[in-house]
């Protein structure tokens, strides 16, 4: 089994193979998701397979569940028994498990719901705020922020100015609210809701979920790239390095 110290790196070196810069490596270090260099008498870096190993599960674990969660699990390896770093792996399986249950959820909403035929509207089919909410089981302020983010813009009553919902408004609520659920942020979202509004049942929905599926899938990939890349870096270090890696002397020392 290769050694902690088998190979004597440069930063440069560890940037090249990770697919990365310089500074990128730097700051990963900084931020414990690379163990502590060594340091040469002249306060050079030397860094290890352990280290570049530990970058390329990195760049897979931010692609699949985010920056922040992937500096999570990558510390993990160096401070912990290994059995966390896998519980950790498994939540984030867990979590693209649950976005992809909830966009299997919206596209049987949204092929129902964007298609359904309103006629013969009466004043008493309008909806206030708060009874939208209620049927949605959303906050008002959740249906407020809508408005003002142009994704579901109700009717105003005139002599209160208060929000009042038709069912062309609450249909539209419905597949905000479905497409939020499945992960959708504000920005795209308000594209889709606006070619909805000028051409009913054309297809841009299904077409926007199938881009999150797509989304998704990607991040499954990367996921397990990590897992592969997590295996290699847990054989090399037996799932702790902080125990054995010497502590580097102060940065403003010479960063090099």
């Amino acid at each position: 089994m290769p050694s902690l110290h088998s190979r004597n790196l440069r930063t440069v070196d560890v940037a090249r193979r990770a697919g990365c810069s310089v500074q990128h490596v730097r700051n990963l270090e900084r931020d414990g998701v690379l163990p502590p260099a060594i340091r040469t008498a002249t306060g050079y870096r030397m860094y290890t397979d352990v280290h570049v190993q530990s970058a390329l599960a990195y760049r897979e674990l931010a692609i699949g569940a985010g920056p922040v969660e992937a500096k999570h699990i990558v510390r993990s390896v160096h401070t912990s028994a290994a059995a966390t770093t896998v519980a950790l792996l498994d939540a984030a399986h867990a979590r693209l498990h649950a976005e992809r249950t909830e966009l299997a959820l919206a596209k049987q909403s949204a092929d129902v719901t964007s298609t359904e035929p309103i006629h013969d509207v009466q004043a008493s089919d309008w909806m206030s705020v708060s009874e939208l909410g209620i049927a949605l089981g959303v906050r008002p302020s959740t249906l407020r922020h809508w408005d003002t983010e142009g994704l579901v813009v109700p009717d105003r009553d005139t002599p209160t100015g208060a929000r009042r919902y038709s069912p062309t408004q609450v249909r539209d609520a419905r597949v905000v609210h479905q497409l939020r659920r499945a992960g959708y942020r504000i920005a795209p979202l308000r594209a889709v809701m606006t070619q909805l509004r000028h051409t009913p049942g054309s297809g841009d929905i299904g077409a926007a979920l199938a881009a999150r599926d797509r989304a998704i899938t990607a991040r499954s990939r990367a996921l397990l790239d990590a897992t592969a890349a997590l295996t290699v870096l847990l054989s090399l270090n037996g799932g702790v390095v902080s125990a054995h890696a010497k502590t580097p002397p102060p940065e403003s020392r010479n960063p090099r």
